[in-house]
């Protein structure tokens, strides 16, 4: 492989400079696409004023998605192909050349300047290589600073006397500096990381991947290639990406827009499950029952409690005929219906539809003609509505969970044979609300009410999920997301070895099948990209404590000096904050991550001493490169340099020793470029 090569060389700088022009060209070309868009008069368009406004907002995406980032590179890499692949080329014999890059860009002519990361041709640009060129000839990578393009690096896949070395271009390209949101990865897309990217859209992907492998954002751009590969679909099915928290959904909502998807849409589980509002907390044991799975039995049993079966026959009068449907009969109607297991709002429409077929049999039989208009009269016959409403009365979601969490006789009937009479007290309200209304609903509740209401009616089904930090939902949370992809396929993001919370996941098929997917298939991804060797290898030290058998990860980066463990002997906050200053010296983010009850003492300490610092979720500026983190909140996101505070008060601040393992595990798993760990109290012993 060729060394990269800039425009400090000695030679070369034509070639450089001719990559320079075409770069140029390139965005003159996708400003005269906008342009293009932006000159459409829509005055004599014809139609209503709904496909009208319909027209304008698909045009105004269209601009949007066509805008230049300044910052963002237009395109990252060229293929030169041995052979042609377009027809009009192919009888010629010759190669051709594609830039890669974000999006599509055509001149003038139609003819392609910058080719999508996504389409097929640009696939050998990650799955290329010696042993398969996949017949491309020469692999060429730019390097970047402030978008203005500075080096390439070129690798001929064909040439036997170039041996495999590591490219330059491609290392600086992952270890350079963050600052601001998420970055993409599209640049630097490895090949395993690439497989699962293109995973065909019918199937259930789920990825266990240790810190710094990019499971994140391999799930962000699956998104991306899907939308691109499937977009029609998509469109109608939608898709929805779900993440822990929502400073962790700001922190990877600039991911996709630089990718040219602007539609994708973004939420938490306690944002999909909103049917109340959650103003009180469980305890963890408390929740930990509410999580269960066995709690969608105990509602589906409280859901259907109201059901009875009839005692006296449903007489219909019409005219001066009096119709008859014996009870006998209507109760085999009632228990046919339940145990087709449909929706019991869609059961109690069926209902009277069913009892007036009944009547519509007895008419024939007697030798009148009833047609669908006389079946739909009597479905809306007063004694057919009171049957309905008598034997499967309606059923609120809300005022169910809010009744089966405060009457005591209530949830020992549902729960009979599911749960403990200890458990059901566990998870009884101590001081029952009044109403649905004042209840102080808990994050646990809101999931259970969610399932209430599936139960009664069917929870619309998107095409596409992707579900980041799985490994920390309960099973009834699974089931949640689920539901939103019944009928669709999801990605699914985590690692077992971060699993924080006291529900957290034991294994993959286990929360698959409660998600719905069993026959999702499982990757793993172990090669790091993100974090140095000497810091993986140090948070690795944990993992027989907290994630037995997990394979521990290993890094293709080795950067000698990255880790300091120190103990600090005098003030402590002062060493903290000055190891903070010591760390903005350096180019990039810095991230203070502390125990969440110790984040008001270096708030006030970092303000003292004219350190500005940023909350996560909002994105870092040149004034504000640093963070300060609660080790609560430090999952998914990452820094150039971190400053760790005190290990054995982030393992004290979680209910248990696992637990807090585990998230000490996430915090040391955080820096890109150096961890300073900074302690006063003993080390946990694995880390000793």
């Amino acid at each position: 492989m060729h060394s990269p090569t800039t425009d400090a060389a000695a030679a070369g700088t034509d070639p450089l400079q001719r990559e320079r022009d075409h770069l140029a060209s390139s965005r003159a070309a996708l400003r005269a696409m906008r342009e293009d868009v932006e000159s459409l008069d829509l005055r004599d368009v014809t139609g209503t004023w709904v496909s009208a406004a319909v027209l304008h907002n698909q045009i105004q995406q269209r601009i949007a998605a066509l805008a230049d980032l300044a910052h963002t590179p237009l395109f990252f890499g060229r293929l030169d192909y041995l052979h042609a692949i377009s027809e009009e080329l192919a009888e010629g014999g010759t190669g051709e050349r594609f830039y890669i890059g974000r999006r599509h860009v055509h001149d003038a002519d139609g003819d392609p300047m910058v080719i999508d990361w996504r389409a097929p041709v640009s696939q050998p640009f990650y799955r290329a290589s010696r042993k398969d060129p996949m017949d491309v000839e020469r692999r060429r990578r730019f390097g970047y600073t402030a978008g203005e393009l500075t080096a390439y690096e070129d690798e001929h896949l064909t040439d036997p006397a170039e041996g495999d070395t590591r490219s330059a271009l491609l290392a600086a390209e992952i270890e350079k500096p963050r600052v601001g949101p998420m970055r993409d990865i599209v640049a630097t897309i490895q090949p395993e990381q690439d497989e699962i990217v293109r995973a065909d859209v019918s199937g259930t992907v789920c990825v266990q991947g240790a810190p710094g492998t990019g499971k994140t954002a391999v799930g962000l751009h699956r998104v991306a290639y899907l939308l691109y590969a499937h977009r029609e679909r998509l469109a109608r099915t939608g898709t929805l990406v779900i993440g822990p928290n929502d400073s962790f959904l700001q922190y990877i909502e600039q991911v996709l827009p630089a990718l040219g998807e602007l539609d994708v849409a973004q939420a938490t589980v306690q944002q999909l499950v909103g049917h109340v509002e959650v103003r009180g907390e469980d305890s963890a044991a408390a929740a930990l029952v509410k999580g269960d799975a066995r709690m969608a039995e105990v509602l589906k049993r409280a859901v259907r409690s109201g059901i009875t079966l009839p005692t006296e026959p449903c007489v219909v009068v019409r005219g001066a005929r009096r119709w008859r449907v014996p009870a006998y009969e209507l109760t085999g109607i009632i228990e046919e219906l339940q145990g087709r297991e449909i929706r019991y709002g869609a059961a109690a429409e069926a209902l009277p539809q069913r009892i007036a077929h009944a009547v519509l049999v007895k008419m024939e039989q007697s030798g009148e003609a009833p047609d669908d208009r006389v079946q739909d009269a009597v479905a809306r016959n007063t004694a057919v509505k009171a049957v309905v409403k008598a034997c499967w009365p309606p059923a609120d979601p809300v005022k169910l969970v809010h009744r089966l969490l405060s009457d005591a006789d209530f949830l020992a009937r549902c729960a009979d044979g599911l749960l403990t009479e200890e458990e059901q007290r566990t998870i009884l309200w101590e001081k029952p609300a009044r109403s649905p209304r004042t209840a102080r609903w808990s994050a646990a509740d809101a999931v259970l009410v969610d399932e209430a209401t599936d139960l009664v009616q069917r929870t619309p089904s998107l095409g596409h999920v992707v579900l980041d930090e799985a490994q920390d939902l309960s099973p009834m949370q699974y089931r949640a997301v689920g539901r939103r992809c019944s009928t669709g396929s999801a990605t699914v993001l985590g690692d077992l070895a971060q699993g924080t919370t006291p529900w957290a996941t034991a294994d993959w098929p286990e929360a698959l099948r409660h998600l719905g997917k069993s026959d999702a298939h499982i990757e793993e991804l172990t090669q790091g990209f993100r974090v140095p060797e000497e810091v993986i290898a140090y948070a690795s030290r944990l993992l027989p404590a907290i994630a037995p058998g997990l394979a521990p990860a290993s890094s293709v980066r080795e950067a000698p000096g990255s880790l300091t463990v120190r103990r600090v002997t005098g003030d402590h906050v002062t060493e903290v904050v000055a190891a903070c200053r010591a760390a903005l010296g350096h180019e990039g983010s810095t991230g203070l991550i502390a125990a969440d009850a110790r984040i008001p003492l270096f708030a006030e300490a970092l303000a003292e001493a004219g350190l500005p610092f940023v909350e996560p979720g909002v994105e870092t500026t040149a004034e504000a490169r640093l963070t300060l983190v609660p080790a609560s909140l430090a999952k998914g996101l990452e820094y150039d340099y971190v400053v760790l505070d005190e290990p054995a008060e982030v393992v004290a601040g979680e209910p248990d020793e696992r637990t807090g393992l585990r998230r000490l595990y996430v915090a040391l798993t955080r820096a890109v470029s150096g961890l300073q760990v900074l302690h006063s109290a003993p080390l946990p012993d694995r880390l000793v």
